[in-house]
Order: structure tokens, then C-alpha cells, then sequence
């Protein structure tokens, strides 16, 4: 009998997150090794939905922005004339860490460049977008203790 998903089985997958168009925003190939309800990450949705099932089997899930990454928040993009900026970060996808007065950093991209300006973005690239988790569950077992102990090493996460 093939094993199901439940809490602390370990379980890899393969994913594509596609936005409302259908769009593949990001294709994950490699498969995300976890275990279940076990310091996963998993967005809670998302966790649910594989619960009950076994390998082979595909999932989707599709999250409002809200459920997903949250809402584009427009204070968290800055405009600044480029020569203001470092030669290193000239370039579409640069990311660049800021720290504001309290110690704390973020991190942000930069997202576009025109006209001699640069612009940054402190927002998760998914911020704002409902999109659909595309699951395929590559494997289901019951994890070692050392997994249990350890953890897996996770290479990409559902978060």
C-alpha cells in the first residue's frame, strides 16, 4: 500500500506557480524535499491540500495575494537618478540590502531602469498576484529520525 501524506511524513515535490493568465511565473524541476507539519514552510493552504494524498499525484492550489505573498505595497519602491547608485547594482535584477535607522535590513531588486533612473523594489516578486501552486508529488515516506532531528535540506520552499 503506497504510503499517504499526513504530518511528519517526509515528501518531495516538483512545482510551477503560474498567475491568473496561466503565465508560469516560476518552475521548480528539482524536487523540494520536507517533512509535513515539521518546520516545512509550507503556507498553510498549501499544506492542506496535500494532506490524504500519495505520489504521482497532482495538486493545485491557487492563493489571493493575501494568502500567498502578500499585497504590493508601493511604499517599498524607491526611484533615484542612477548615478546616485553604485556601478554594481546598474543592472535589472541586481539585489541590493538597506538598513533603516533601527538596525533592521530588507532587501530589495531592482526592477526597472529608464531614462537615467533606477528603481528598486522591497516587495516579494509575487507581492500582489493570486496565483496557482502546480504540484507533483514525487515521493511519500515516513522520515527517518534523523530527518525528524535534523530536518531535510530544503532547496526551494512553498512560502
Amino acid at each position: 500500500m503506497a504510503d499517504i501524506i499526513a504530518k511528519n511524513k517526509f515528501v518531495s515535490l516538483i512545482y510551477t506557480i503560474t498567475d491568473e493568465t496561466n503565465e508560469v511565473l516560476e518552475r521548480i524541476d528539482l524536487p523540494v524535499p520536507l517533512i509535513l507539519g515539521h518546520n516545512s514552510q509550507l503556507i498553510e493552504k498549501i499544506e492542506q491540500a496535500l494532506v490524504g494524498k500519495q505520489q504521482g499525484d497532482t495538486v493545485s492550489v491557487t492563493l489571493t495575494s493575501e494568502e500567498g505573498f502578500g499585497p504590493h505595497q508601493p511604499e517599498l519602491t524607491f526611484t533615484d537618478d542612477i548615478q546616485n547608485v553604485p556601478e554594481e547594482f546598474r543592472r535589472i535584477g541586481a539585489e541590493v540590502q538597506f538598513q533603516n535607522d533601527k538596525g533592521e535590513s530588507k532587501e530589495f531588486r531592482v526592477v526597472s531602469m529608464a531614462d537615467g533612473k533606477l528603481t528598486v523594489d522591497g516587495n516579494h516578486p509575487l507581492a500582489g498576484k493570486d496565483i496557482t501552486y502546480n504540484i507533483t508529488i514525487i515521493e511519500v515516506r515516513d522520515a527517518t529520525a534523523d530527518e525528524m532531528a535534523s530536518g531535510v535540506e530544503n532547496r526551494a520552499s512553498l512560502h
